[in-house]
């Protein structure tokens, strides 16, 4: 049919695990269309995911519990994109459906186990302009539904209606400003307004400094809310929504065999959330909004073109985080990175291409861990194309999770 764009993916993936209850079975499938219309065009996508895994210790660190965790999850995402002149129009509508089954222990299942169904539909309608003077000009309205049945955290729905505003134009010829406001009104958290602004200067040709600054919050999740296993973790549905002040400056550079830039942030929160031992000794977490704090960082990028043949690829992260918690212990420690460092050799071959990199990673308080990784791809043919990856290629023994083992050696094809 002419106009007619379809893509089918199916992957199946399983393993025995590189150490007790860490066994996986993963079945991902989706379907993507997109349908050209006289002014316009309409887009249709579903995608399907079935897991089956052992869960050792990683809802509960320290506990040694074998669990299990099965899910479902289904995804429809649809919406036309209408354009009728200097007037882009975008119905959308998204729904998400979601089941999970956990076990606790599993080799006694009646000690605790816990299935839930969620349900999510967000309908949404955006509306874009170009005005000239204001440059492009959106408005958007959306309607959100969150629903729950779970065996572990009750039955219970809610929903939120916003609108949307937006703005980008230039203000000279060097000069270019963003423009973002957001009103929601969220049942049980009452009415937020998040926004941003930011700048973008061109200091000289294809060399810019950015500016912005925004707004933003996050309700807690119902597990967050109502989750008790009467075990070792509590919900707390006396929770606020997390909100943030964010500030960032960056530069960037691109050049025909260079793209470069670095970014300083810091982000302001106040009432995150975070899981925290209720009483000091009783190994049992509970959810608290935590009152404040500082996160300072840099982020930097290097793409270069070394030869014809040869590229470098390079990203480093660096965060600081004062906290003011009243000497919390935290159920997963402080669960990000302080130094974070990717870099990777990319190689065209006459008939692979091959990549050598490697990843740095040092968490507060913590010893760093460094991982070697490589992949090869060989294209068959213009539409198959078969690989080979390896990771952790020196087989160092690490944990994200500090008491939960990550797999050594881990080779895939």
């Amino acid at each position: 049919m002419k106009g007619l764009g379809v893509r089918l993916s199916i992957e199946n993936r399983q393993s025995a695990g590189y150490r007790e209850d860490t066994d996986f079975k993963k079945f991902t499938t989706s379907f993507a269309s997109s349908l050209d219309l006289p002014q316009g065009s309409f887009d249709l996508n579903f995608g399907y995911q079935q897991k089956e895994f052992g869960a050792y210790d990683f809802y509960t660190p320290g506990q040694g519990y074998p669990s299990k965790e099965w899910t479902r999850t289904y995804l429809l995402d649809s919406g036309f994109n209408l354009n009728k002149g200097d007037l882009i129009i975008k119905p959308n509508f998204l729904w998400r459906r979601h089941f999970d089954r956990f076990v606790l222990d599993k080799r006694v299942p009646s000690y605790f186990t816990s299935n839930h169904r969620t349900d999510t539909y967000t309908p949404n309608i955006y509306f874009q302009k170009e005005t000239g003077v204001l440059g492009k000009v959106g408005l958007g309205l959306e309607y959100g539904e969150e629903r729950i049945t779970s065996t572990a955290l009750g039955r219970h729905n809610r929903g939120h209606r916003s609108i949307f505003f937006d703005d980008a134009r230039d203000l000279t010829w060097k000069l270019s400003s963003g423009l973002s406001f957001r009103f929601d009104d969220f049942s049980g958290f009452g009415k937020v307004y998040t926004g941003s602004f930011n700048l973008r200067y061109e200091i000289v040709e294809q060399q810019f400094l950015r500016l912005g600054v925004s707004r933003s919050m996050r309700a807690p999740s119902f597990t967050e809310l109502y989750y008790d296993d009467h075990k070792t973790t509590v919900g707390n549905s006396s929770l606020s929504s997390e909100k943030s002040l964010n500030y960032e400056a960056g530069y960037e550079i691109k050049k025909d065999k260079l793209l470069a830039g670095s970014t300083l942030f810091l982000r302001q929160e106040n009432d995150f959330i975070d899981w925290v031992e209720s009483n000091a000794g009783s190994n049992k977490f509970q959810a608290e909004n935590i009152p404040g704090a500082n996160v300072f960082g840099i982020e930097s990028r290097l793409e270069l073109e070394l030869s014809e043949n040869i590229n470098l690829k390079t990203n480093y992260t660096y965060i600081n985080k004062s906290v003011d918690d009243n000497g919390y212990l935290y159920k997963y420690g402080q669960n990000y990175a302080r130094h974070l460092l990717n870099s990777e050799l990319i190689f065209k071959l006459p008939f692979i291409t091959q990549s050598l990199g490697f990843t740095y990673k040092q968490k507060p308080g913590r010893n760093g861990w460094f991982l070697l990784n490589s992949r090869t791809d060989y294209p068959l043919n213009k539409n198959v194309e078969v690989f080979l990856s390896i990771t952790n290629i020196l087989n160092l023994e690490y944990q994200e999770i500090e008491g939960i083992p990550q797999p050594g050696r881990w080779i895939e094809g």
